[in-house]
């Protein structure tokens, strides 16, 4: 009964008429709940969302998992999304589908709004858990990073899509994309955050070099923060010594504020 409690697929109600997928494992005992925030263009039924549904099965951890507006199975066009549309849906399923504390763990994109949650919702979160976290990368990596005919198609026509390494759908970047982005940047000035912190990296991602990753550690107000770089790892962290390290940091965070 468990098991398909966990992999039944919900829907959350926009109040947009749009609605979010979400899977759910209820907890069996006392301690902070877990909820995966996935990347750009990810979602819930990744490698490293499963991990995370077999860590809380065997441990009696609660875990909530969903897909942002207009990934995965949730509804919705994906050039209409935005960081704070997808901020948006964090809040309402932290505020809908949980309670009690919390853990976030976000992946790549995940990790920058897991870190935005964080600041509005600090009396929830008790800890945050980043692989490879994306931090402003719309802005620090992406955009600086486009050859000057691409950033003028994004301006002049709106959109422009690339193949994409991780699937066989192209990755669509729109102006909305950027310039909403920016108001949500959060890297230039401390980040008033006083949880505990881990962030997991490759040294070999291609999409979040390893020093990003450093730099966000740095501006992190937190003495508590963990940055375990990864020699061989890559930005997907989803081999199986990658996996064990995400199931022991998660484990130790559990006990670090149970």
């Amino acid at each position: 009964m468990k098991e398909s409690m966990s992999k039944e697929i919900k829907n959350l109600p926009r109040t947009d008429g749009h609605h979010l997928a979400f899977m759910q494992r209820p907890s069996r005992k006392t301690g902070p709940g877990l909820v995966f925030l996935p990347g750009f263009r990810s979602d819930m039924s990744g490698t490293k969302a499963d991990a995370l549904d077999d860590l809380a099965a065997r441990h009696g951890i609660g875990l909530t998992r969903f897909d942002y507006f207009a990934h995965g199975q949730s509804s919705g066009s994906f050039v209409d999304g935005t960081i704070g549309q997808w901020l948006e849906d964090i809040m309402a399923v932290l505020d809908q589908l949980t309670y009690g504390p919390q853990i976030l763990i976000g992946s790549s994109m995940g990790g920058w709004l897991a870190l935005l949650a964080a600041l509005a919702r600090p009396e929830r979160i008790s800890a945050l858990l980043l692989i490879a976290p994306a931090a402003d990368f719309t802005q620090k990596l992406m955009w600086p990073n486009l050859p000057k005919h691409i950033r003028d198609q994004i301006m002049t026509n709106g959109s422009y899509a690339m193949p994409s390494g991780y699937s066989d759908e192209p990755l669509i970047f729109t102006r909305q994309l950027i310039e909403e982005g920016r108001t949500h940047l959060i890297m230039d000035q401390p980040i008033n955050l006083h949880c505990p912190i881990r962030i997991l990296q490759g040294m070999k991602d291609p999409d979040v070099p390893w020093d990003h990753a450093l730099a966000l550690s740095q501006v992190l107000v937190t003495d508590d923060v963990t940055l375990t770089l990864i020699k061989d790892g890559d930005h997907r962290l989803s081999r199986p010594s990658d996996l064990k390290l995400l199931e022991r940091s998660v484990l130790d965070l559990i006990s670090a504020v149970s």
